[in-house]
C-alpha cells in the first residue's frame, strides 16, 4: 500500500494523520508552520485522498501503511501527529512499533471503542447521485438534510472532484469506509508504548472525556494533556495558531 504523501521542510521528520474523510490538504495552515522546524511527511491514509482504495481497513493494517512509508524514505524513527482517526491509527504505531516513534502527538480522541457518528454522514454522501450532480452547490443542497452544520458539510465535499471527462466523483472509498465502520471506531491495542505523548482535546468536544482516563493510562506511561479553549473536534483549524504552538512546545 503506497501511500499517496506530501514532504515539506527540512529537519527532524514529522508524520501528520488526518480523520475520517479527511486528506493531508486539511493540514495546508499547520505544515506551513511546522515545515520551519521540521521535515513534515502529511499522509493521505488508505482509502481517503489520493492514496489506494482497498477492502481491508483497520488500524492494524494502517499502521504498517505508516512503517512501509517510513522505509521507503529512509525514516528510522519520527514524530507522529495524528487527528481522529489519524490519532487511533497514530496510537497502533505507537503500540505496535515503538521503536519507529520519538514522540506522539494525538489530537482529540481516545484510545477506546465508540458508538456509531457517522451514520447520517454516510447516508448523505451515498445519497448524492454523482452522475447526475452539476455542481458543489448543488452537493451541498443534497447534503444538507443529513448533516445540518456547514463547516461540516464544506469539510465533507472537499472529497469532490472532477475526472477527466469532467465528472463529480468521491475520493474517499466510501463503501470501504462503511464496511470497516466497525474497525474505525474501535480501540487500538498493543504493549504500553513509554515514550512521551500529548493529548490535545477540543473543549467542546465530547471525543476525549474523563472517563477515557484510565484506558490511555493503561496503554501510554508519559502522557499529558492539553485542552483548547473555544475548539470542537478540529482544534488544529479552529485554534490553529494555539494549536501550532502546544504542538511545537512538546516537540522541542
Amino acid at each position: 500500500m503506497k501511500l499517496h504523501h506530501k514532504i515539506s521542510g527540512e529537519g527532524s521528520p514529522l508524520i501528520i494523520l488526518h480523520g475520517l474523510f479527511g486528506t493531508l490538504e486539511n493540514w495546508g495552515g499547520q505544515i506551513a508552520a511546522f515545515k520551519e522546524h521540521y521535515q513534515v511527511i502529511s499522509v493521505d491514509l488508505r482509502n481517503h485522498g489520493r492514496s489506494p482504495h482497498s477492502n481491508e481497513m483497520n488500524y492494524a493494517v494502517m499502521a504498517e501503511d505508516i512503517i512501509e512509508l517510513m522505509d521507503d524514505l529512509s525514516i528510522e524513527t519520527a514524530d507522529i501527529l495524528g487527528h481522529s482517526m489519524g490519532g487511533k491509527a497514530a496510537m497502533q504505531i505507537a503500540l505496535q512499533h515503538p521503536n519507529r516513534l520519538r514522540r506522539l502527538v494525538v489530537v482529540d480522541i481516545s484510545p477506546v471503542a465508540y458508538e456509531h457518528r457517522h451514520n447520517d454522514i454516510f447516508e448523505g454522501l451515498s445519497a448524492i447521485d454523482l452522475n447526475s450532480l452539476t455542481s458543489r452547490s448543488q452537493a451541498d443542497t443534497l447534503l444538507k438534510p443529513y448533516v445540518e452544520t456547514i463547516d461540516i458539510r464544506s469539510f465533507l465535499l472537499k472529497n469532490l472532484y472532477r475526472d477527466e471527462h469532467k465528472n463529480f466523483q468521491w475520493r474517499p472509498n466510501l463503501t470501504g469506509l462503511q464496511n470497516s465502520y466497525a474497525q474505525l471506531i474501535s480501540a487500538p491495542f498493543g504493549n504500553k508504548f513509554l515514550k512521551p505523548v500529548l493529548f490535545i482535546k477540543g473543549k467542546n468536544s465530547d471525543y476525549i472525556t474523563s472517563e477515557h482516563q484510565e484506558a490511555i493510562n493503561q496503554l501510554f506511561d508519559k502522557v499529558s494533556f492539553k485542552m483548547i479553549e473555544g475548539a470542537g473536534h478540529w482544534p488544529h483549524a479552529e485554534k490553529a495558531k494555539v494549536f501550532g504552538s502546544i504542538v511545537l512546545n512538546f516537540l522541542r
